[in-house]
């Protein structure tokens, strides 16, 4: 599996193993969870997309009752996990709305129960799930750096952002942003052309692509034309059209990492094929102009 330096002591696997789905199944006992973490980890994907507030603000501890059972797990993975969002639900259920927080306090409360739920001592990449319009970056770029500084958490990120919300944080704070999760995926190819991913790359930033297959949408009756490319682009590898999709994304410069989520076992033991397919600029146009519907201009 190819890695993708994050920072000066912290690489990631190219592809990720997102958890967002992780307790939307009947079976979340830690037996079975690590035999989901365990098929990455033979496809050499060590990393593993947390937040919060995934499951109803129980994903991690799904992932944290595994971690128990089987502490071993730890040192071979990278964990990722977000905070900001409150939703009414969980531990927030008396909140009247769902709003974002970006205060010092709730971000060290956050660090401190993720720690305890996933059962680890040290966060990989904490990320900053939605940007806050009620941000004061003083304060929240000075907490990032506090819970790097306390050891709680190894680097600091965001997910979302655009480029001036990352600049403001950014100037802010003493350590460096490692990383950007934005939407990216065939169908959501607006990165590329609206500046997103050109900011990220002109600096060498990595950047983490949630829901690169596009929540599904690409293998539906909507684009049935685009569904049969990526399907003969991918058996022509020996792959599948899910395989051929993020070949697509992994073939771009700005050193893209897809955060697959899947809880089907089958699937998450291909998660690897993308790397059989290696894309060149025609085919790479080709899957680009069917999502546009046109040609490029």
């Amino acid at each position: 599996m190819e890695r993708t330096q994050i920072s000066k002591d912290l690489d990631f696997s190219r592809i990720i193993y997102g958890m967002w789905r992780i307790g939307d199944v009947d079976d979340t006992s830690p037996a079975h969870v690590q035999e989901k973490i365990e098929a990455c980890l033979d496809q050499g994907i060590t990393t593993f997309d947390q937040a919060d507030i995934y499951g109803g603000y129980e994903a991690e501890e799904i992932l944290g009752n595994a971690l128990k059972a089987a502490p071993s797990l730890r040192d071979q993975m990278q964990i990722v996990t977000k905070c900001d969002i409150v939703a009414p639900m969980g531990r927030y259920a008396d909140k009247r709305v769902k709003y974002y927080d970006t205060s010092r306090a709730h971000i060290l409360h956050s660090v401190d129960t993720s720690l305890k739920l996933m059962n680890i001592d040290q966060i990989d990449l904490l990320l900053i799930h939605r940007p806050d319009p009620l941000m004061d970056h003083h304060e929240t770029g000075a907490a990032l750096d506090e819970v790097i500084a306390s050891g709680k958490v190894k680097t600091v990120g965001v997910s979302n952002f655009k480029l001036h919300d990352w600049t403001l944080l950014q100037s802010a704070m003493k350590n460096t942003l490692v990383t950007n999760q934005i939407e990216l995926s065939v169908m959501a190819h607006h990165g590329f052309t609206n500046g997103d991913v050109a900011f990220l790359q002109e600096r060498s930033i990595p950047i983490m692509a949630w829901s690169p297959l596009g929540g599904g949408a690409l293998f539906g009756d909507d684009h049935p034309e685009l569904r049969d490319l990526l399907t003969k682009i991918g058996g022509d590898h020996g792959a599948d059209a899910t395989a051929a999709a993020v070949a697509w994304l992994l073939a771009h410069p700005a050193n893209i990492m897809p955060v697959m989520g899947t809880n089907n076992m089958g699937r998450i033991k291909a998660l690897s094929d993308a790397l059989k397919i290696k894309m060149d600029r025609e085919t790479w146009f080709e899957i680009y102009t069917s999502a546009l519907g046109t040609e490029v201009p």
